[in-house]
C-alpha cells in the first residue's frame, strides 16, 4: 500500500470526483486551464523569490550602513 500524500487528500476535499478520475489516469480535458495555473504559481514563485532577494539585500545594507555609522561615531570621539 502506497503512502497517502497531503496534497491528495486536499484534491479528494476539493473534488471527489476530480480525484477519482485523476487517481484512474483520465485525461483532463482542461489543459489550457490547467497551463495557465502553472504559469501563474511560476511567476507568483518568482515574486516570492524577488522580494526574499530584495529583503536581504535590504537587510544587507542596513547592517553596513549601521556598521558605517559606528565607525564613524568612533572615529569622530577620538
Amino acid at each position: 500500500m502506497r503512502p497517502i500524500r497531503s496534497s491528495e487528500i486536499g484534491n479528494y476535499l476539493y473534488c471527489r470526483r476530480a480525484w477519482w478520475y485523476r487517481k484512474t489516469g483520465v485525461p483532463s480535458e482542461n489543459l489550457t486551464e490547467l497551463a495557465a495555473g502553472t504559469e501563474l504559481h511560476h511567476k507568483h514563485g518568482r515574486k516570492v523569490l524577488a522580494a526574499s532577494l530584495a529583503r536581504t539585500f535590504g537587510l544587507i545594507l542596513l547592517l553596513v550602513a549601521t556598521l558605517l555609522l559606528v565607525a564613524y561615531l568612533a572615529f569622530h570621539w577620538l
